[in-house]
């Protein structure tokens, strides 16, 4: 897979990741941005209606945010990486 090509991850996924944690849209971009993902805002804020594709990077670091956050909260990491699938 190249850096290039989207992740079959259902996009769907990680807007009900973010809800399920209760995160908002600006402290998961946050969570993101530290992470290193080098996105706007309103990038993640696309990613996460499906109106943009995340690169596999991105996808990543949006999973890796939101199972941070989900580890904090005592539960396991249920958003796939891009070489999970």
């Amino acid at each position: 897979m190249t850096g290039s090509e989207p992740v079959s991850r259902p996009v769907e996924m990680l807007e009900q990741g973010r809800c399920e944690v209760g995160l908002s849209q600006g402290e998961l971009w946050f969570r993101y941005f530290e992470l290193g993902g080098m996105s706007t805002a309103l990038e993640v804020e696309a990613y996460l209606y499906g109106a943009l594709i995340p690169t596999p990077h991105d996808g990543d670091l949006i999973a890796a945010a939101l199972n941070e956050r989900f580890a904090e909260l005592g539960g396991d990491h249920p958003i796939p990486y891009s070489d999970d699938e």
